[in-house]
């Protein structure tokens, strides 16, 4: 399963994503962390299923249109500003970060990585903060 998952991703791009998975990383309540277009996952968590691959595809793209060492200063700084907008409510915070908004916009979207344009996070940089709870 994890195989597949991947691969049709991964036939989405001529860049394929690499998949770890780890015993005590990424920490806490945290399934899984893109890192320079690594995912690592906690072990405990299973195997990714396509969506949550195509959700890391979406911020491996992120990363690529803004270079790594930008796409993560932007990614904190923004947080930082979330964490102030929403009274230190890490949750929200997290969920209004732009390159998330756009990643759980698109995530069951599998043909999303194909049509994406480039920048398209900055889209929800202005739109209103709503996170539905599945």
């Amino acid at each position: 399963m994890k195989d597949k998952d991947t691969s049709s991703i991964q036939a989405e791009t001529s860049h394929p994503m690499r998949v770890i998975y780890t015993k005590h990383f990424p920490s806490g309540n945290y399934h899984g962390i893109n890192l320079f277009g690594t995912i690592f996952v906690q072990k405990r968590w299973g195997v990714m299923d396509r969506h949550e691959l195509n959700h890391e595809f979406i911020h491996t793209m992120q990363q690529w249109e803004m270079t790594y060492p930008l796409f993560y200063l932007w990614y904190g700084i923004e947080y930082l500003v979330r964490l102030l907008q929403h009274r230190f409510d890490t949750h929200k915070a997290y969920y209004s970060i732009s390159f998330e908004r756009e990643a759980y916009a698109n995530e069951h979207n599998l043909s999303y990585p194909r049509h994406r344009r480039p920048f398209a996070w900055l889209r929800y940089l202005t739109t209103p903060f709503s996170r539905k709870k599945a």
